[in-house]
Protein backbone atom coordinates (compact mmCIF):
# COMPACT_ATOMS: atom_id res chain seq x y z
CA UNK A 1 0.00 0.00 0.00
CA UNK A 2 1.23 3.55 -0.74
CA UNK A 3 2.28 5.62 1.87
CA UNK A 4 -0.04 8.55 0.84
CA UNK A 5 -3.06 5.65 0.79
CA UNK A 6 -2.06 4.44 4.27
CA UNK A 7 -2.12 8.36 5.99
CA UNK A 8 -5.61 8.64 4.09
CA UNK A 9 -6.80 5.43 5.93
CA UNK A 10 -5.89 6.20 9.08
CA UNK A 11 -7.69 9.63 8.99
CA UNK A 12 -10.76 8.29 7.86
CA UNK A 13 -10.57 5.72 11.23
CA UNK A 14 -10.10 8.51 13.26
CA UNK A 15 -12.91 10.14 11.60
CA UNK A 16 -15.53 7.20 11.98
CA UNK A 17 -14.37 5.16 15.07
CA UNK A 18 -16.33 7.18 17.62
CA UNK A 19 -19.60 6.68 14.56
CA UNK A 20 -18.83 2.49 15.18
CA UNK A 21 -18.43 2.91 18.68
CA UNK A 22 -21.74 4.79 19.31
CA UNK A 23 -23.71 2.45 16.73
CA UNK A 24 -22.36 -0.45 19.29
CA UNK A 25 -22.96 1.28 22.48
CA UNK A 26 -26.45 1.84 20.80
CA UNK A 27 -27.37 -1.75 20.59
CA UNK A 28 -26.09 -2.92 24.02
CA UNK A 29 -28.67 -0.04 25.24
CA UNK A 30 -31.39 -1.31 22.54
CA UNK A 31 -30.58 -5.06 23.95
CA UNK A 32 -31.30 -3.64 27.63
CA UNK A 33 -34.68 -1.99 26.99
CA UNK A 34 -35.60 -5.27 25.37
CA UNK A 35 -34.70 -7.31 28.29
CA UNK A 36 -36.53 -4.84 30.47
CA UNK A 37 -39.72 -4.53 28.31
CA UNK A 38 -39.68 -8.93 28.50
CA UNK A 39 -42.61 -9.97 30.97
CA UNK A 40 -41.12 -10.89 34.32
CA UNK A 41 -41.84 -14.26 35.93
CA UNK A 42 -44.25 -13.02 38.11
CA UNK A 43 -47.04 -11.11 36.67
CA UNK A 44 -49.24 -7.97 38.26
CA UNK A 45 -52.09 -10.31 38.48
CA UNK A 46 -49.74 -12.61 40.38
CA UNK A 47 -48.22 -10.41 42.59
CA UNK A 48 -51.86 -8.56 43.09
CA UNK A 49 -52.95 -11.81 44.12
CA UNK A 50 -50.74 -12.82 46.58
CA UNK A 51 -50.43 -9.48 48.43
CA UNK A 52 -54.56 -10.34 49.01
CA UNK A 53 -53.61 -14.17 50.04
CA UNK A 54 -51.11 -12.38 52.39
CA UNK A 55 -54.18 -9.81 53.94
CA UNK A 56 -56.77 -13.09 53.89
CA UNK A 57 -54.18 -14.75 56.25
CA UNK A 58 -53.47 -11.88 58.23
CA UNK A 59 -56.91 -11.22 58.80
CA UNK A 60 -57.66 -14.91 59.79
CA UNK A 61 -55.14 -14.52 62.13
CA UNK A 62 -56.64 -11.81 63.89
CA UNK A 63 -59.99 -13.48 63.25
CA UNK A 64 -59.01 -16.27 66.09
CA UNK A 65 -56.81 -14.39 68.74
CA UNK A 66 -60.39 -12.24 68.38
CA UNK A 67 -62.52 -15.66 69.16
CA UNK A 68 -60.48 -16.72 71.93
CA UNK A 69 -60.51 -13.47 73.74
CA UNK A 70 -64.38 -13.34 73.07
CA UNK A 71 -65.32 -16.47 74.08
CA UNK A 72 -63.87 -16.09 77.36
CA UNK A 73 -65.20 -12.56 77.64
CA UNK A 74 -68.65 -13.58 76.94
CA UNK A 75 -68.26 -16.23 79.93
CA UNK A 76 -67.04 -13.58 82.36
CA UNK A 77 -63.72 -15.48 81.96
CA UNK A 78 -60.45 -13.79 82.85
CA UNK A 79 -58.74 -16.40 81.56
CA UNK A 80 -59.19 -20.29 80.55
CA UNK A 81 -60.00 -23.11 83.21
CA UNK A 82 -56.80 -24.63 84.07
CA UNK A 83 -58.66 -28.65 83.17
CA UNK A 84 -56.44 -30.54 81.47
CA UNK A 85 -57.75 -33.74 79.53
CA UNK A 86 -57.27 -35.93 81.96
CA UNK A 87 -59.46 -33.95 84.52
CA UNK A 88 -61.88 -33.83 82.22
CA UNK A 89 -62.21 -37.67 81.58
CA UNK A 90 -62.43 -37.91 85.54
CA UNK A 91 -65.29 -35.34 85.95
CA UNK A 92 -67.18 -36.06 82.76
CA UNK A 93 -70.56 -37.92 83.62
CA UNK A 94 -71.00 -41.00 81.65
CA UNK A 95 -74.59 -40.28 81.94
CA UNK A 96 -77.76 -40.32 79.73
CA UNK A 97 -78.50 -36.21 79.74
CA UNK A 98 -75.17 -35.51 78.56
CA UNK A 99 -75.08 -38.20 76.21
CA UNK A 100 -77.78 -36.81 74.65
CA UNK A 101 -76.02 -33.62 74.08
CA UNK A 102 -72.77 -34.79 72.51
CA UNK A 103 -74.93 -36.82 70.39
CA UNK A 104 -77.03 -33.55 68.82
CA UNK A 105 -72.99 -32.36 67.91
CA UNK A 106 -72.48 -35.34 66.21
CA UNK A 107 -76.32 -35.56 64.15
CA UNK A 108 -76.82 -31.52 63.59
CA UNK A 109 -73.19 -30.79 63.72
CA UNK A 110 -72.79 -26.55 64.05
CA UNK A 111 -73.51 -25.43 60.50
CA UNK A 112 -77.08 -27.02 59.80
CA UNK A 113 -79.05 -24.45 61.16
CA UNK A 114 -81.63 -22.10 59.46
CA UNK A 115 -82.23 -19.98 62.36
CA UNK A 116 -80.77 -17.98 64.80
CA UNK A 117 -81.41 -16.42 67.69
CA UNK A 118 -81.40 -13.10 69.05
CA UNK A 119 -80.23 -12.68 72.22
CA UNK A 120 -77.42 -10.69 74.25
CA UNK A 121 -74.64 -9.72 72.25
CA UNK A 122 -72.28 -9.65 75.19
CA UNK A 123 -72.86 -12.54 77.18
CA UNK A 124 -73.33 -16.01 76.85
CA UNK A 125 -76.77 -17.85 77.47
CA UNK A 126 -77.05 -19.99 80.16
CA UNK A 127 -79.43 -22.95 78.97
CA UNK A 128 -78.39 -26.31 81.08
CA UNK A 129 -76.05 -26.69 84.05
CA UNK A 130 -74.75 -30.20 85.21
CA UNK A 131 -73.10 -29.93 88.72
CA UNK A 132 -71.56 -32.45 90.28
CA UNK A 133 -71.73 -33.76 94.06
CA UNK A 134 -69.23 -32.86 96.36
CA UNK A 135 -68.48 -33.79 100.19
CA UNK A 136 -70.60 -31.68 102.37
CA UNK A 137 -69.64 -29.95 105.14
CA UNK A 138 -68.24 -32.25 108.58
CA UNK A 139 -71.15 -29.95 110.54
CA UNK A 140 -73.68 -32.45 108.66
CA UNK A 141 -71.06 -35.57 109.03
CA UNK A 142 -70.70 -38.18 111.93
CA UNK A 143 -67.18 -40.01 111.84
CA UNK A 144 -66.37 -38.31 108.24
CA UNK A 145 -70.23 -40.10 106.68
CA UNK A 146 -72.12 -39.09 105.14
CA UNK A 147 -69.37 -38.18 102.19
CA UNK A 148 -72.57 -37.41 99.73
CA UNK A 149 -73.99 -35.30 98.54
CA UNK A 150 -73.54 -31.30 98.45
CA UNK A 151 -74.61 -28.89 95.69
CA UNK A 152 -73.69 -25.62 95.28
CA UNK A 153 -75.38 -22.92 93.09
CA UNK A 154 -74.60 -19.87 91.33
CA UNK A 155 -77.00 -16.41 92.12
CA UNK A 156 -77.07 -16.92 87.94
CA UNK A 157 -79.45 -20.27 88.96
CA UNK A 158 -81.22 -18.46 91.37
CA UNK A 159 -82.20 -15.18 89.20
CA UNK A 160 -83.36 -17.39 86.54
CA UNK A 161 -86.87 -18.90 86.12
CA UNK A 162 -86.22 -23.29 86.80
CA UNK A 163 -87.78 -25.51 83.53
CA UNK A 164 -86.89 -28.83 85.13
CA UNK A 165 -84.14 -30.05 87.99
CA UNK A 166 -82.92 -33.63 87.80
CA UNK A 167 -80.83 -35.88 90.22
CA UNK A 168 -78.84 -38.42 88.39
CA UNK A 169 -77.72 -41.49 90.54
CA UNK A 170 -76.29 -44.57 89.03
CA UNK A 171 -76.63 -47.84 90.63
CA UNK A 172 -74.24 -51.02 90.57
CA UNK A 173 -74.56 -54.05 89.09
CA UNK A 174 -76.80 -56.33 91.55
CA UNK A 175 -75.52 -60.02 91.26
CA UNK A 176 -79.52 -61.09 90.98
CA UNK A 177 -82.73 -59.75 89.57
CA UNK A 178 -84.14 -57.44 92.61
CA UNK A 179 -86.09 -54.56 93.52
CA UNK A 180 -83.95 -51.58 94.37
CA UNK A 181 -85.31 -48.66 97.07
CA UNK A 182 -83.85 -45.26 96.14
CA UNK A 183 -83.95 -43.27 98.81
CA UNK A 184 -83.23 -39.15 99.21
CA UNK A 185 -82.61 -37.79 102.18
CA UNK A 186 -81.71 -34.06 102.98
CA UNK A 187 -78.99 -33.66 105.35
CA UNK A 188 -79.08 -31.24 108.78
CA UNK A 189 -76.34 -30.40 110.85
CA UNK A 190 -76.09 -33.00 113.61
CA UNK A 191 -76.55 -30.27 116.03
CA UNK A 192 -79.93 -30.19 115.84
CA UNK A 193 -80.88 -33.46 116.46
CA UNK A 194 -82.71 -35.27 113.68
CA UNK A 195 -79.66 -35.33 110.57
CA UNK A 196 -82.00 -36.87 107.77
CA UNK A 197 -85.24 -35.81 106.49
CA UNK A 198 -86.66 -37.54 103.45
CA UNK A 199 -87.37 -36.06 100.67
CA UNK A 200 -88.01 -38.86 97.78
CA UNK A 201 -88.36 -42.93 98.18
CA UNK A 202 -88.55 -44.78 94.33
CA UNK A 203 -88.72 -48.38 94.29
CA UNK A 204 -86.96 -49.30 91.30
CA UNK A 205 -86.81 -53.22 89.71
CA UNK A 206 -83.35 -53.88 88.40
CA UNK A 207 -81.90 -56.86 86.22
CA UNK A 208 -78.94 -58.97 87.22
CA UNK A 209 -75.29 -57.71 86.20
CA UNK A 210 -76.65 -54.56 84.66
CA UNK A 211 -75.98 -50.73 85.96
CA UNK A 212 -78.27 -48.37 85.54
CA UNK A 213 -78.65 -44.71 85.51
CA UNK A 214 -81.71 -42.96 87.54
CA UNK A 215 -82.93 -39.29 87.50
CA UNK A 216 -85.02 -38.09 90.30
CA UNK A 217 -87.46 -34.67 90.03
CA UNK A 218 -85.84 -32.60 92.36
CA UNK A 219 -86.87 -29.13 91.45
CA UNK A 220 -89.39 -28.58 95.02
CA UNK A 221 -86.10 -29.45 96.38
CA UNK A 222 -83.93 -27.14 94.82
CA UNK A 223 -86.72 -24.27 94.82
CA UNK A 224 -86.18 -24.32 98.04
CA UNK A 225 -83.03 -24.15 98.65
CA UNK A 226 -83.43 -21.03 96.27
CA UNK A 227 -85.31 -19.62 98.47
CA UNK A 228 -83.58 -20.11 101.72
CA UNK A 229 -79.72 -20.98 100.91
CA UNK A 230 -78.91 -21.11 104.66
CA UNK A 231 -81.06 -25.26 104.43
CA UNK A 232 -78.93 -26.35 101.69
CA UNK A 233 -76.62 -28.56 103.81
CA UNK A 234 -76.47 -31.45 101.01
CA UNK A 235 -78.53 -34.73 100.20
CA UNK A 236 -77.86 -38.47 101.38
CA UNK A 237 -78.28 -41.01 99.09
CA UNK A 238 -78.73 -44.89 99.76
CA UNK A 239 -79.81 -47.37 97.26
CA UNK A 240 -80.84 -50.60 98.93
CA UNK A 241 -81.39 -53.64 97.30
CA UNK A 242 -83.34 -57.04 98.99
CA UNK A 243 -80.06 -57.90 100.80
CA UNK A 244 -79.42 -54.75 101.97
CA UNK A 245 -76.25 -53.23 100.14
CA UNK A 246 -76.15 -50.02 98.88
CA UNK A 247 -76.11 -50.06 95.04
CA UNK A 248 -75.73 -46.18 94.80
CA UNK A 249 -72.59 -44.82 93.70
CA UNK A 250 -71.95 -42.08 95.68
CA UNK A 251 -68.23 -41.19 95.86
CA UNK A 252 -65.48 -42.43 93.17
CA UNK A 253 -64.42 -45.66 93.61
CA UNK A 254 -61.64 -47.63 91.32
CA UNK A 255 -63.46 -47.52 87.89
CA UNK A 256 -66.42 -45.35 88.87
CA UNK A 257 -64.59 -42.73 87.31
CA UNK A 258 -67.92 -40.87 85.83
CA UNK A 259 -70.48 -42.08 87.69
CA UNK A 260 -71.12 -39.94 90.26
CA UNK A 261 -74.30 -38.31 91.53
CA UNK A 262 -74.42 -34.75 89.21
CA UNK A 263 -77.63 -32.53 89.29
CA UNK A 264 -79.32 -31.42 85.62
CA UNK A 265 -80.65 -27.99 86.25
CA UNK A 266 -83.00 -26.82 83.20
CA UNK A 267 -83.28 -22.43 83.14
CA UNK A 268 -84.84 -20.63 80.92
CA UNK A 269 -83.65 -17.52 79.22
CA UNK A 270 -86.28 -17.13 76.15
CA UNK A 271 -84.61 -15.54 72.86
CA UNK A 272 -86.30 -14.85 69.48
CA UNK A 273 -85.86 -16.96 66.40
CA UNK A 274 -85.72 -15.43 63.66
CA UNK A 275 -84.60 -16.14 60.11
CA UNK A 276 -81.60 -16.33 58.65
CA UNK A 277 -80.42 -14.60 54.99
CA UNK A 278 -76.88 -15.25 53.41
CA UNK A 279 -74.54 -12.97 51.20
CA UNK A 280 -71.55 -13.30 48.90
CA UNK A 281 -69.93 -16.50 50.05
CA UNK A 282 -66.26 -17.59 48.44
CA UNK A 283 -63.71 -19.93 48.98
CA UNK A 284 -60.12 -19.40 49.34
CA UNK A 285 -59.33 -19.90 45.81
CA UNK A 286 -61.94 -17.49 44.64
CA UNK A 287 -60.59 -14.16 42.30
CA UNK A 288 -63.51 -12.20 44.17
CA UNK A 289 -61.97 -8.80 45.21
CA UNK A 290 -65.18 -7.35 46.50
CA UNK A 291 -66.23 -8.13 50.17
CA UNK A 292 -66.91 -11.75 50.69
CA UNK A 293 -67.27 -14.12 53.56
CA UNK A 294 -64.88 -16.64 53.66
CA UNK A 295 -64.85 -20.28 55.49
CA UNK A 296 -63.04 -20.39 58.51
CA UNK A 297 -62.82 -23.73 60.75
CA UNK A 298 -62.18 -22.59 64.87
CA UNK A 299 -60.30 -25.96 66.30
CA UNK A 300 -60.09 -25.87 70.17
CA UNK A 301 -58.14 -28.57 70.82
CA UNK A 302 -55.48 -26.43 68.37
CA UNK A 303 -55.67 -23.94 71.49
CA UNK A 304 -54.91 -26.15 74.01
CA UNK A 305 -58.48 -25.47 75.65
CA UNK A 306 -59.81 -29.06 76.70
CA UNK A 307 -62.20 -27.57 78.73
CA UNK A 308 -64.53 -27.27 76.19
CA UNK A 309 -66.11 -30.40 75.24
CA UNK A 310 -67.78 -29.70 72.47
CA UNK A 311 -67.61 -28.91 69.60
CA UNK A 312 -64.19 -29.83 69.71
CA UNK A 313 -64.06 -27.36 66.52
CA UNK A 314 -67.05 -25.01 64.43
CA UNK A 315 -66.84 -22.77 61.42
CA UNK A 316 -66.89 -19.45 62.39
CA UNK A 317 -65.88 -17.79 58.68
CA UNK A 318 -64.84 -14.25 58.51
CA UNK A 319 -65.12 -11.10 56.04
CA UNK A 320 -62.50 -9.91 53.53
CA UNK A 321 -62.27 -7.61 50.25
CA UNK A 322 -62.49 -4.23 48.98
CA UNK A 323 -65.35 -1.99 49.79
CA UNK A 324 -65.66 0.40 46.75
CA UNK A 325 -67.66 3.82 47.13
CA UNK A 326 -69.56 2.59 43.91
CA UNK A 327 -71.05 -0.34 45.95
CA UNK A 328 -72.27 2.38 48.91
CA UNK A 329 -75.62 3.14 47.38
CA UNK A 330 -76.95 1.21 50.41
CA UNK A 331 -75.06 3.29 52.58
CA UNK A 332 -75.73 6.69 51.42
CA UNK A 333 -74.78 8.66 54.66
CA UNK A 334 -71.12 6.75 54.71
CA UNK A 335 -70.48 7.65 51.26
CA UNK A 336 -71.35 11.02 51.94
CA UNK A 337 -69.44 11.45 54.81
CA UNK A 338 -66.47 10.13 53.16
CA UNK A 339 -66.83 12.27 49.87
CA UNK A 340 -66.74 14.97 52.31
CA UNK A 341 -63.75 14.40 54.21
CA UNK A 342 -61.74 11.75 51.97
CA UNK A 343 -58.69 12.37 54.33
CA UNK A 344 -60.12 11.68 57.84
CA UNK A 345 -62.12 8.29 56.77
CA UNK A 346 -59.99 5.39 55.69
CA UNK A 347 -63.01 4.63 53.42
CA UNK A 348 -65.54 2.23 54.12
CA UNK A 349 -64.57 -1.65 55.66
CA UNK A 350 -65.38 -5.48 54.63
CA UNK A 351 -67.29 -6.38 58.20
CA UNK A 352 -69.89 -8.67 59.23
CA UNK A 353 -72.90 -7.25 59.14
CA UNK A 354 -74.77 -10.94 59.67
CA UNK A 355 -74.06 -13.20 63.31
CA UNK A 356 -75.11 -15.92 64.87
CA UNK A 357 -74.41 -17.87 67.86
CA UNK A 358 -72.74 -21.09 68.97
CA UNK A 359 -73.90 -23.83 71.38
CA UNK A 360 -71.48 -25.50 73.39
CA UNK A 361 -70.38 -27.77 76.31
CA UNK A 362 -68.11 -26.73 78.78
CA UNK A 363 -66.55 -26.84 82.17
CA UNK A 364 -66.63 -23.65 84.14
CA UNK A 365 -64.08 -22.75 86.70
CA UNK A 366 -65.88 -24.74 89.69
CA UNK A 367 -65.47 -27.88 87.62
CA UNK A 368 -69.20 -27.82 86.75
CA UNK A 369 -70.64 -28.40 82.88
CA UNK A 370 -72.60 -25.63 81.73
CA UNK A 371 -74.44 -25.64 78.18
CA UNK A 372 -75.38 -22.93 76.77
CA UNK A 373 -75.47 -20.35 73.66
CA UNK A 374 -72.44 -18.29 72.66
CA UNK A 375 -73.46 -15.38 70.76
CA UNK A 376 -72.20 -13.57 67.69
CA UNK A 377 -69.33 -16.17 67.20
CA UNK A 378 -70.32 -17.36 63.57
CA UNK A 379 -70.51 -14.96 60.54
CA UNK A 380 -73.00 -15.25 58.37
CA UNK A 381 -72.98 -12.40 56.48
CA UNK A 382 -70.53 -9.64 55.44
CA UNK A 383 -70.92 -6.46 53.44
CA UNK A 384 -69.03 -2.87 53.50
CA UNK A 385 -70.31 -0.01 55.98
Amino acid sequence: MHPSQIVLYLSLLIVLGPVVLSEQETQQQQQQQQQQQQPSATSPEDTELCATCEVRQQIKTMRLNAIKSQILSKLRMKEAPNISRDIVKQLLPKAPPLQQLLDQYDVLGDDNRDVVMEEDDEHAITETIMMMATEPEPVVQVDGEPRCCFFSFTQKIQANRIVRAQLWVHLRASDEATTVFLQISRLMPVTDGNGHIHIRSLKIDVNAGVGSWQSIDVKQVLSVWLRQPETNWGIQINAFDSRGNDLAVTSAEPGEDGLQPFMEVKISEGPKRVRRDSGLDCDENSPESRCCRYPLTVDFEDFGWDWIIAPKRYKANYCSGECEYMHLQKYPHTHLVNKANPRGSAGPCCTPTKMSPINMLYFNRKEQIIYGKIPSMVVDRCGCS
